[in-house]
C-alpha cells in the first residue's frame, strides 16, 4: 500500500516541484493539490489524504488554522507545515496547531519525504531539525540571567540577610546592595523578597527547599 499526499501551496511551481519529489518514491501517491484554505478542505474531505503537506502563507489565512481543522476531524492524519518561514516562533506554532513536521522550503526534497513518511507513522508526534536548538533558545531565555554578585545576593536573600548584613558578607557598602538587590528584584520580575524567592524556585535558581521570610 502507498501513503497518499495532498499538497496546499499557492505557488503552483512548489506544488508541481513536490509532486514531483513524492511521485518518483514508489511509497508515495498524489491525492491532490490546491493553493488555498478552502480548496484544502475540500479536496480533503473528497481524497482523505493519509498524509497533508502544508504551505504556512495561504492567500486565506495561515496554514496553521488548516493544520487545525485537519486535526479536529482525524487524528491519525499526517499533518506536514513546510514553510519559508523556519523560525522557533514558526516551529512552536506548529507544533501547538497539532502538526506532525516542520521543514523549511530550503531543505531537499528528501527532506520533506521523510517528515511525510513520519507523519504517515506517527501523526501526533511532532519532528523538525531544528528543534532541539529551538528548545534550548526557548528554555535559556525563558531562565533570568544574573550575574554572579546577582547569584550571590540572591543566595544571601534566601538566607534571609538584610541590605546591612548582605553588604557585610560581600564587603560592599549598603547603597551598592541596594542596587544589587534591585537589580535581582528586576530580573526575577518581583516586587520584595517573598516574590523574588518564589520567581528564583520556579527557574531552579535557587534550591526548592529555600523558603521565603
Amino acid at each position: 500500500m502507498t501513503t497518499s499526499v495532498l499538497l496546499v501551496d499557492d505557488h503552483e511551481l512548489i506544488r508541481h516541484g513536490l509532486a514531483g519529489a513524492f511521485t518518483r518514491d514508489a511509497a508515495f501517491t498524489v491525492a491532490g493539490q490546491a493553493g488555498t484554505i478552502a480548496d484544502a478542505l475540500a479536496v480533503a474531505t473528497a481524497a482523505q489524504p493519509d498524509v497533508v503537506v502544508i504551505d504556512l502563507q495561504l492567500p486565506d489565512g495561515s496554514g496553521l488554522d488548516l493544520v487545525r481543522a485537519l486535526r479536529k476531524d482525524r487524528k491519525d492524519q499526517g499533518l506536514v507545515v513546510l514553510t519559508m518561514y523556519a523560525g522557533d516562533e514558526q516551529i512552536f506554532a506548529a507544533m501547538d496547531a497539532g502538526a506532525s513536521a516542520f521543514v523549511g522550503k530550503d531543505a531537499p526534497s528528501t527532506e520533506v519525504i521523510g517528515a511525510a513518511r513520519h507523519a504517515a507513522v506517527s501523526p501526533l508526534s511532532f519532528t523538525c531539525a531544528g528543534l532541539p536548538e529551538a528548545m534550548i533558545r526557548r528554555m535559556s531565555s525563558a531562565t533570568p540571567r544574573l550575574s554572579d554578585r546577582e547569584r550571590q545576593v540572591l543566595d544571601l536573600l534566601a538566607d534571609g540577610l538584610g541590605v546591612a548584613a548582605i553588604a557585610g558578607k560581600l564587603y560592599i557598602s549598603e547603597s551598592t546592595a541596594k542596587t544589587h538587590i534591585a537589580k535581582v528584584y528586576e530580573k526575577l520580575g518581583a516586587a520584595n523578597r517573598a516574590q523574588a524567592l518564589v520567581a528564583a524556585m520556579r527557574a531552579g535558581l535557587i534550591d526548592t527547599s529555600a523558603a521565603p521570610r
